[in-house]
């Protein structure tokens, strides 16, 4: 038991985020289109440069389906290819499935950069160590 202590028990490690790209709040009405299932609308919760997540009211998308994503964000409309990776009550995780360089995903990295700014400008003072935005 002291041995295990000493290495580090799970519960005290701090939580650490494996995914490839930080994620942005962002909400906005989205339409998933799937082969199985059809249009789908809901809306979404965050966005990254690599995939969005979003909550449905009904239906389901199968896990590892491809589907079509059409969303609008600040800078313009988006339409991608999209895997389901991630269920968990109605919320849904899709990877996009497009290239990097694909012009589509060129308005998601630069509505990434835009969120990362205005997210980090409204962080609550405490989250910036006391200090408040007027002392930057």
């Amino acid at each position: 038991m002291e041995a295990r202590n000493q290495a580090g028990d799970d519960r005290t490690r701090p939580f650490v985020d494996k995914r490839r790209h930080p994620r942005f709040e962002l909400c906005v009405d989205i339409g998933v289109y799937s082969r199985t299932q059809g249009l789908i609308r809901g809306y979404t919760v965050d966005i990254s440069e690599s995939g969005i997540s979003a909550i449905f009211r009904t239906d389901e998308v199968p896990m590892g389906e491809i589907v079509r994503l059409e969303f609008t964000l600040p800078l313009g409309a988006v339409e991608v290819y999209a895997t389901v990776r991630q269920r968990s009550a109605f919320r849904y995780g899709f990877e996009f499935a497009e290239a990097n360089d694909a012009p589509e995903l060129a308005v998601v990295r630069s509505t990434c950069r835009d969120l990362a700014v205005d997210q980090f400008l409204t962080m609550r003072p405490d989250r910036l160590g006391g200090q408040s935005q007027d002392e930057f």
